[in-house]
């Protein structure tokens, strides 16, 4: 790129900007309900064989499909790692991406620039950096990508937090995914269950044990949202991912009496560590601790079983219990494949990503790497063809992704370390979305959701990242990658240089971009309207090289091809 920041790309500013439509399935969405009853049995089914699910053999993968594969394993991929996957083939990939040691932690990140200054104790200052230079320049993409959709249903929202040092909270929250992504999902949510964030995030912090003499009971936000949420839903599921219906209707998971019952094992909870917050955020990385005076020492039964002696014992025991539901493998492994392939897959697919989470082929369940290799390997996320072909592949491109997507393909740095992105949350000027900032325990977007009264609502699919996606974040969403792509924020810069050598050529630039950004699938008039486009600037002018690439990146990006991943 050359040193001077480029003029503006030519590309008027958008007025409106259509709604792209994922494609939908037969999977039927649940609808939530808040008031849960009839527990199922506390004995777990069977841990059942994982599905083998095999790579695809050499004839069929090519560098689409290598890019396809990237484009969910990843957040963005460049031309470079396109063809490492191309010739390792995606079962190798993964394994070496699992033996990637840890990138700098945020925790360290934000010590390393000095955000540990008293003068930061009621700022965020640092966080927005921090998740950014982690996500694009990060060398363990696909560690990224896992915490990226763990952060989506584990959700902790920095606003949400009532502590000090909240860049610091959410920093130590995001290495524990990142920490935990390749683990084990029991490990992950013990850590969880002691990390101060979500303690803050979730109310836990400073709970008391019941008071019968003031009618005081014990906080109950916690304990709600590690079954609705964390772990097992509002419906009892077949390992498949369905419904388990009697007499027409679906059985609930867990009764109000439950939610009750589990909070008084969640009670005492305060800051572990030791000095004062009032100095250093360092308390805020070590696990919380539980106040003997305030915690609740008798039973606590829930989901058909009893634990009791208070302590970390007891939360242990009921996390076990908990862990042992025969909800939780096909619960966790739907939630993960709609965020990482597609919004509604099959139950065969789901039910064969479950087995691998009840048994990782030698016995141990919440094997996250088996999970991730289910996930990605499996037949239904690598038949390009099938993808291509049936209306029920795919899934929207939530916008955080689609800059992150845009940042690895070409290479973006920040030359000063600052990475000033920023909050992109605003949804009429930037994204409607950013990372860690979710509004709700919710997140931004519920799995379960569908566009009322769309074809897809009434067919029972669901498109989660529709949620999000209206006229004003659409536009919103154009009108900053043109920023982006055109100029850049602060020193935040990509590199064109590859594309720009051959942008004297509209068809081998606009084929190269569709390769990187959208992994082939940009359909035949999609291509030639942007190669009509591109062709409109004259390699004679200004900047042209840099200009051309430009007009054909911001387009791509634009375009609903590249904005339903296939």
């Amino acid at each position: 790129m050359p040193s001077a920041t480029p003029s503006p790309i030519p590309s008027p500013t958008p007025t409106s900007a259509p709604t792209p439509t994922p494609s939908p399935s037969a999977t039927p969405p649940s609808t939530p309900t808040p008031s849960p009853s009839a527990p199922p049995s506390p004995t777990p089914t069977p841990s059942p064989s994982p599905t083998p699910t095999p790579t695809p053999t050499a004839p069929t993968f090519n560098t689409q499909s290598a890019s396809r594969f990237l484009a969910q394993a990843t957040l963005g991929a460049n031309r470079a790692m396109i063809d490492s996957v191309l010739y390792t083939g995606p079962a190798a990939w993964l394994e070496t991406q699992f033996a990637l040691p840890r990138d700098t932690s945020h925790w360290d990140w934000l010590t390393s620039k000095g955000f540990e200054d008293v003068a930061n104790i009621n700022s965020q200052a640092g966080y927005d950096a921090s998740m950014w230079r982690q996500a694009i320049a990060a060398s363990d993409p696909l560690r990224q990508r896992v915490a990226l959709a763990l952060l989506d249903f584990l959700v902790v929202g920095i606003n949400g937090l009532s502590i000090k040092w909240r860049a610091f909270a959410m920093a130590a929250y995001n290495d524990l995914l990142l920490d935990h992504a390749f683990g084990n999902y029991r490990e992950l949510l013990g850590a969880i269950a002691r990390n101060a964030a979500m303690g803050s995030f979730l109310t836990i912090i400073g709970g008391k044990k019941e008071d019968p003499a003031t009618g005081r009971t014990p906080d109950e936000n916690f304990a709600r949202e590690l079954m609705q949420l964390f772990t097992l839903g509002l419906y009892q599921l077949e390992q498949d991912g369905s419904l388990r219906i009697s007499n027409g209707v679906p059985q609930e998971t867990y009764t109000l009496e439950d939610i009750a019952q589990l909070a008084r094992v969640f009670t005492g909870f305060e800051v572990g560590g030791s000095g004062s917050l009032q100095a250093s955020p360092e308390r805020l990385r070590a696990p919380m601790t539980i106040s003997n005076a305030l915690n609740e020492k008798g039973t606590a039964t829930f989901l058909g079983g009893t634990v009791s002696g208070g302590g970390f014992a007891a939360v242990d025991a009921a996390l076990d219990i908990i862990f042992l539901h025969p909800n939780v493998a096909p619960f966790v492994s739907k939630q993960l494949i709609q965020r990482m392939v597609t919004s509604n897959p099959s139950h065969a697919y789901v039910g064969r990503v479950a087995a691998a989470f009840a048994n990782n082929g030698s016995g141990v369940r919440g094997d996250m790497k088996a999970v991730i290799r289910a996930i990605l390997l499996d037949p239904e996320a690598r038949d390009d063809v099938a993808a291509r072909s049936t209306t029920s592949a795919g899934r929207l491109r939530d916008p955080v992704q689609r800059v992150i997507n845009w940042a690895r393909a070409f290479g973006v740095s920040s030359a000063s370390d600052e990475w000033a992105i920023g909050d992109t949350s605003n949804t009429a000027l930037r994204l409607g979305q950013s990372i860690g900032r979710a509004p709700s325990v919710f997140g931004f977007m519920r799995p379960g959701y569908s566009p009322g009264g769309s074809p897809m609502a009434e067919v029972g699919m669901v498109a989660p990242e529709m949620q999000i996606a209206n006229e004003q974040t659409n536009i919103g969403y154009i009108n900053f990658m043109q920023s982006l792509v055109g100029g850049g924020v602060g020193d935040v810069r990509g590199d064109y240089s590859s594309a720009m050598a051959i942008a004297h050529d509209s068809q081998k630039l606009v084929d190269e971009v569709n390769l990187v950004l959208a992994a082939g699938q940009l359909r035949p008039a999609t291509v030639a309207a942007i190669c009509n486009a591109v062709d409109s600037l004259p390699m004679s002018g200004n900047n042209a090289a840099l200009n051309r690439t430009g007009i054909a990146v911001l387009l791509t990006l634009a375009s609903p091809d590249y904005l339903v991943l296939k």
